[in-house]
């Protein structure tokens, strides 16, 4: 993994870079940030420059032998502890490496739940075990193969259980000799306060709209329509953008879907109503998802449209031109209470509610703010 290949992020990267060079790196190091941010393959790209041979200013060779193993996820010196679902087959993550370095190696910003599914264990919660802390320990405790590290990277240690959690809590106090432990944390705020207090945290941000568009259109040769909707949508991250993207039915535009309901909510011509929940029902919850989060991305540019810096406006294009005609719908008497309603219904959309009711109750409960005096 290359820094070159992480979205944004330059001044963490540099400093991840001068570390390395100036031969100054902790031994706990925790890269904290939310999912899609870049976290998980900086600690890869930091740990490959870190071993590489042929070291540059700003990144590893990518060509040396440390490189390559590195890349792959098969250096002798190179660690993992991930979320597992324990069972009497998966015990500690050595069950599931094989899996783990397939699918990280196909998509670097992987997600909890996409690493799930590959685990074929959506329905069952991750956790990192104890057995994952003694582990860590047995594999610590032998010497280095080829660099002058040890290095294990923890992936979420915050699914860490309470005797895990200590354990780590006294092998951070105690580290062995020549080991370098990257914890990559989307809440740290779930750890302990004294894990935290033994690491340095190296945050990572939020991607702008910009960075998430320019690495699409880059990365898949998208339009720069189909790219922008993406990114506004993504709410800083590139692992939701993906995911955004993969469930974009190119058939059917989501400002398209979008005006139509709300000129049904507006007027609220029960048949027509009736087809559109049929129709919406029906195109998956990533779809349906993807519809509520649009409203709310439009409802806040309504209101800057309306009363703050126009400047401020995400939305561009036709989605501007539709934002100028439908912004004085949104007022101060109905924009929290449409933000609420929307809110609200993503969330049971998340939890499998039946989407013909949602949608229904959305509809009457939108025709009432829109109609506000």
């Amino acid at each position: 993994m290359l820094y070159k290949n992480i979205i944004g992020q330059k001044e963490t990267k540099t400093r991840l870079q001068k570390m390395v060079l100036d031969k100054r790196v902790p031994h706990a190091l925790m890269f904290t940030g939310k999912e899609g941010t870049g976290n998980l393959p900086a600690a890869l790209a930091f740990i490959q420059h870190l071993y590489c041979e042929n070291k540059l200013v700003d990144d590893a060779c990518g060509i040396c032998n440390s490189c390559i193993k590195v890349s792959k996820l098969i250096h002798p010196d190179l660690h993992f502890v991930v979320p597992i679902a324990k069972s009497k087959d998966v015990k500690s993550t050595i069950d599931v490496i094989k899996e783990f370095r397939t699918v990280f190696l196909e998509n670097n910003y992987l997600s909890l739940s996409s690493w799930f599914n590959e685990l074929s264990a959506e329905n069952k919660q991750p956790v990192i075990p104890v057995d994952e802390a003694n582990a860590i320990l047995k594999t610590l405790s032998y010497t280095s193969y080829e660099g002058s590290y040890k290095s294990m990277v923890i992936w979420l240690p915050e699914k860490m259980n309470a005797d895990a959690a200590n354990k780590l809590l006294k092998i951070l106090e105690e580290p062995p000799d020549d080991t370098i432990f990257v914890l990559v944390s989307n809440a740290p705020d779930q750890l302990l306060p004294t894990i935290l207090s033994r690491v340095q945290q190296i945050p990572f941000y939020e991607l702008s709209d910009l960075e998430i568009e320019n690495a699409l259109i880059s990365n898949f040769k998208i339009s720069t329509d189909v790219a922008k909707q993406t990114a506004v949508l993504a709410n800083g991250s590139y692992t939701e953008a993906l995911t955004i993207l993969n469930h974009i039915d190119e058939n059917v535009s989501i400002l398209t879907n979008f005006q139509n309901f709300m000129r049904l909510a507006l007027k609220f011509d029960c048949t027509k109503v009736l087809q559109w929940i049929d129709e919406n029902a029906s195109i998956g919850r990533e779809n349906q998802k993807q519809f509520l989060q649009y409203g709310l991305e439009v409802f806040r540019d309504a209101l800057m449209f309306n009363f703050g810096d126009k400047n401020l406006v995400r939305l561009g294009g036709q989605e501007k031109l539709f934002l100028e005609k439908f912004a004085p719908f949104i007022n101060q008497k109905n924009y929290e209470k449409l933000v609420e309603e929307f809110n609200q219904n993503y969330y049971y959309i998340e939890r499998n509610a039946n989407p013909k009711l949602i949608f229904m109750d959305l509809f009457l409960k939108t025709n009432e703010l829109l109609n506000l005096k």
